[in-house]
């Protein structure tokens, strides 16, 4: 065997570093670039280093022709690149792709080669939009990774003048410069409505050059918005301004209004319906309508049960093309298909209406991810949905068919608080917000029967569940095809105790019933519940400490939402076993403010232990400092979720 001396050790040794480093050269360069963007956000995935959004506004006989050009510029600071690979671009008929430019770039020998990005896959993309024909441009850049830098260039033409989009400053990575530029022809007027804008510095400038308005604005290094789950809406969070063509000159030089104020945004929807449902309705149609509301005793319940029909008849299916995404379709073609979108169940719900003579008024409304109000922005923007309204001896119904098992006095949770566009004809419309559900009617009672069993707690329970509540079990049932799994079910959603709760057997009481509590009676039993020592058991009688995940992260930046209020009320019963006393019974708290209260109590009666947990949760969505208020009346619920009962042997 060779033996090697120092000279051939350190010749060895220089060739494996002048390896290493070739390597190194070859695979790990990075740039300057990189480097210092990695220093400055070490905690950021990418960097947009440049977000440009040009949008030119023409008057061409008359007609206003849009185009929207957009530039990207991203830098990827870890092996999150790998992943950011895949893109898409999402266009409709209202915005039409019309040229699209991609590539990726890898730092490579001291400079960033350019691979462009050579396929792009069209598909299209179902949502629960109000208008839903988008599709997808679906591109890959080409060996991403921690380093490199992507580049993306599109353009699109806006068909319809009042789908203006907004455009944001910042997002969920740090932005190094963005610009948005409106080039505008001068006999077009605009309006700027401008949201969370008011901390960061936005250059403007408006500048009239050649016949044209140039609106700017500018802004450099722009910090990341942390992403948060059950946020209401981003929107009332990210820097946006939303731009209005209020009007413009036709070849007349006459002024000719488009948006600007409610009463123009209701018009243009109130043209795209007021053509449909003009033919004769079906036959098979009106007598369904006579057979149901035969024996009906006023005209508040004949409206209950078309809407119930609606509901159980007609599938909500989410598919539209173009100005389709606008106009409901006729009443007749829904009711033989037996679906239908939001527009298209509201159609057969009013015609419906019609035939029993009754009037219900087609209504427009956004979601509560829709943060404006009809004032604010008069745009098509401000809404996603349709539904039905109905007015009986000064209430307002809203009626949304698009739901499954909803009370006629229940709006969708998710319009809960929203203005509602409600429209009566040519020119005649009124807003009205649409009530908030009290906690009280979302109510879950669950009163359960315990005593010991050895080590073991086993039971009887009744749960007792209305509003909101109720229509979150049946939406889960429906999906439930086997006996197995609605076990399964029914285990984890009244889990008690802890992890061994078992459900022994289950009897369910007005299943999918509309008006009616929904009822489940149970047998269960909790293994290794119960805790002895000596002459003395220890039982905890929290059995459900839900409340806990209402409780928010310390650091949590954003609002949260709620879907709905709610009200709870668990009841446990508990038998003192023979030849036992109370020893020790925790003492009663209650907690409240203005978005919860809390109240535990203990009570003995004779050989049984009354134990109540129940409160209200009366908010649908909270600001950070009312969380903090909230987290620490939970706190103090948790502590007593720790208390026991102790139970000693009589002498």
């Amino acid at each position: 065997m060779e033996k090697y001396t120092s000279q051939k050790l350190f010749k060895n040794i220089s060739l494996l570093i002048i390896a290493l480093v070739s390597t190194s050269a070859m695979f790990g360069q990075k740039s300057s670039e990189y480097t210092n963007l990695k220093q400055k956000y070490p905690n950021a995935n990418q960097v947009t280093l440049q977000e440009e959004t040009t949008i030119e506004i023409k008057l061409k006989k008359g007609n206003l022709e849009i185009t929207q050009r957009f530039l990207e510029e991203d830098i990827y600071l870890n092996e999150s690149a790998t992943y950011k690979s895949k893109r898409s671009l999402n266009f409709s008929s209202f915005f039409e792709m019309i040229e699209v430019e991609a590539s990726a770039f890898n730092y490579v020998k001291g400079k960033y080669r350019e691979t462009e990005v050579k396929e792009f896959k069209e598909k299209d993309e179902l949502d629960k939009s109000f208008h839903d024909d988008t599709k997808s441009l679906n591109f890959i850049y080409p060996n991403l990774k921690e380093g490199s830098k992507t580049k993306l260039e599109y353009a699109e033409k806006v068909k319809n003048p009042r789908f203006l989009s907004p455009f944001y400053f910042g997002g969920f990575s740090p932005v190094k410069h963005r610009k948005v530029t409106i080039i505008a022809d001068k006999d077009i007027s605009l309006q700027f409505k401008e949201f969370n804008t008011e901390n960061i510095p936005i250059n403007f400038s408006k500048k009239e050059k050649r016949g044209n308005i140039v609106y700017t604005w500018e802004i450099q290094n722009i910090d990341k918005i942390d992403y948060e789950e059950n946020v209401p809406t981003y929107k009332n969070i990210l820097p946006h301004i939303v731009p209005i063509i209020t009007s413009y000159k036709d070849e007349d030089n006459k002024d000719v209004k488009l948006l600007g104020e409610v009463s123009d945004l209701y018009n243009w929807y109130y043209s795209l319906v007021k053509d449909v449902n003009t033919q004769e309705c079906d036959q098979e149609l009106v007598t369904i309508v006579n057979e149901i509301t035969a024996d009906k005793a006023n005209d508040l319940e004949k409206v209950r049960a078309i809407y119930y029909w609606v509901q159980k008849n007609i599938k909500y299916i989410a598919f539209e093309y173009a100005l389709g995404g606008f106009v409901p379709r006729e009443a007749n073609d829904v009711y033989k298909k037996k679906y239908g979108d939001c527009k298209d169940n509201s159609s057969i719900l009013a015609t419906m209406l019609d035939i029993a003579g009754l009037k219900g008024n087609l209504t427009w409304i956004g979601t509560r991810t829709i943060p404006y109000s009809y004032e604010e922005v008069p745009t098509p923007i401000v809404d996603n949905h349709m539904i039905l309204s109905y007015q009986y001896e000064g209430k307002t119904y809203f009626l949304d068919a698009t739901g499954r098992y909803l009370p006629i006095d229940f709006p969708s949770s998710f319009i809960q608080g929203k203005e509602a566009l409600i429209g009566n004809g040519e020119g005649d419309f009124r807003i009205e917000e649409v009530p908030v559900i009290d906690a009280m009617r979302n109510a879950t009672i669950d009163t359960t029967y315990i005593s010991i069993d050895g080590e073991n707690i086993v039971g009887k329970g009744k749960i007792e569940l209305s509003g909101y509540e109720k229509n979150h079990y049946f939406n889960y049932l429906e999906s439930i095809k086997s006996d197995e799994k609605r076990t399964s079910f029914y285990n984890s959603i009244l889990r008690k105790g802890s992890n061994s709760f078992l459900v022994d057997n289950f009897k369910e009481k007005n299943l999918y019933e509309y008006d009616e509590n929904f009822i489940v009676e149970y047998d269960f039993n909790i293994a290794n519940y119960v805790k002895s020592i000596d002459d003395e058991i220890y039982v905890n009688l929290n059995l459900i400490k839900d409340l806990s995940s209402f409780k928010t992260k310390k650091d949590r930046k954003h609002e949260i939402k709620n879907t709905y209020k709610i009200h709870y009320n668990y009841q446990t019963i508990f038998a003192i076993p023979e030849g036992y006393e109370v020893s020790y019974m925790p003492e009663n708290i209650e907690v409240k403010n203005e978005w919860i209260r809390s109240a535990i109590t203990y009570k003995q009666e004779e050989n049984r232990i009354l134990y109540s947990h129940n409160g209200e949760l009366n908010y649908l969505s909270l600001s950070i400092e009312q969380q903090k208020k909230v987290n620490k009346l939970i706190k103090k619920i948790e502590k007593n979720f720790k208390e026991i009962i102790v139970l000693k042997k009589k002498s």
